[in-house]
């Protein structure tokens, strides 16, 4: 199977790995993984006043195109 170019650039060149301080009011985070396969992905999104995602981070362990999906629902998601 041969991955689309947005999808590779998305996972050779990642955007928004990292973590946020889990102790702030305004983050929430999320784990999901299925051991079946090895792929587990932390999400977490820091919610603005208004109600908005203003940013978002990702750690995930797993496949090529786990990696570059998780970074991609990172920039997707911001403003919305």
């Amino acid at each position: 199977m041969a991955y689309g170019d947005k999808v590779l650039e998305h996972y050779e060149n990642p955007r928004n790995v990292g973590t946020m301080d889990k102790n702030d009011p305004n983050v929430g985070t999320g784990l999901v993984g299925a051991p079946a396969c090895g792929d587990v992905m932390r999400l977490q999104v820091k919610i603005s006043d208004d109600g908005k995602i203003e940013d978002a981070r990702f750690k995930t362990f797993g496949c090529g195109s786990a990696i570059a999906s998780s970074s991609l629902v990172t920039e997707w998601v911001k403003g919305k």
